[in-house]
């Protein structure tokens, strides 16, 4: 089974260089709207991070997709990323949520890893959030913690937009300037405030993974004037932004990066922090999409 697995994997690979061609995107597109038990257009699309994919129960659910029924779409391989597209609503939102997403470390590029973001934006989906877990480099902010995505810092090596530009997706020299949408992260504060959830905010800087930091790569982050660190999310924003989505990001801080006074991290000490602070996470985003 194992053998399998990984077959399909490498299969995924190198099956979908093709990915952010407009006829691909339709195609899938189209395979996920076969599905759907109604026929309304995505209004949102979401994006569950490494430990996040309960949010999905919060979901009032009438469909779902396994990315292996899809189109052009990778294969999840990180452990607590289902490899499922459910397609229901939340807070009176058409919502489509990815239970699992992709890593440049798993061996697909940021055209494949970006891939799905098109597809929803092909289905309406105009608004993009995204969640991730995420190492604090903060001294006084906690493990537990959201933060509300104020920029990012890409330091991937790579950009999903790199290569032929298809005019039908976005244009050649998207703007930047605001990558994550001030409406949205207004509104994030507010609805912080009225559940009493503490809400920081900060900078998000992508690395490409999967080892994590050293003590000396940690300091230069900060020094860079990040907050925290991880290896996925920038790519999906890039992409948002070329379609012209609206991006909320959110992360879940699951472990504390301070140089000077390092631990050793394991995936089940980051995956019971995020699944501890998966609640907050949850009402964060219904709260956003019931005031949208």
């Amino acid at each position: 089974m194992e053998a399998v697995r990984e077959r399909e994997h490498l299969d995924a690979i190198e099956g979908a260089e093709h990915a952010h061609r407009a006829e691909h995107v339709r195609a899938a597109a189209a395979a996920i709207r076969a599905r759907c038990v109604r026929g309304e257009e995505l209004q949102v699309a979401i994006v569950l991070g490494t430990g996040l994919g309960a949010l999905g129960a919060a979901i009032d659910v009438d469909g779902s997709v396994e990315y292996s029924d899809i189109p052009g779409f990778p294969l999840s391989t990180v452990e607590s990323h289902t490899g499922r597209l459910l397609l229901g609503t939340l807070g009176g939102r058409r919502v489509a949520a990815m239970q699992g997403r992709f890593h440049r470390y798993e061996g697909y590029s940021l055209q494949q890893v970006t891939f799905p973001v098109r597809v929803l934006h092909a289905l309406g989906a105009r608004t993009l959030v995204v969640s991730n877990a995420c190492g604090g480099m903060r001294a006084d902010w906690n493990a537990g913690d959201v933060m509300l995505i104020a920029d990012h810092i890409n330091l991937l090596g790579d950009s999903p937009l790199i290569g032929p530009n298809d005019d039908a997706l976005g244009p050649r020299f998207p703007d930047m300037s605001e990558p994550y949408d001030e409406g949205l992260r207004a509104t994030a504060r507010a609805v912080a405030a009225e559940l009493a959830i503490t809400l920081r905010e900060g900078v998000y800087v992508a690395v490409a993974g999967p080892n994590l930091e050293t003590r000396a790569e940690y300091r230069m982050l900060g020094t860079l004037g990040a907050d925290v660190v991880g290896m996925s999310t920038v790519p999906e924003v890039i992409v948002a932004n070329h379609a012209g989505m609206r991006v909320l990001g959110l992360s879940i801080i699951t472990d504390m990066c301070l140089p000077d006074s390092l631990e050793p991290a394991s995936l089940d000490k980051i995956l019971a922090v995020a699944r501890g602070a998966e609640p907050n996470l949850t009402a964060l985003v219904r709260g956003v999409l019931e005031r949208m």
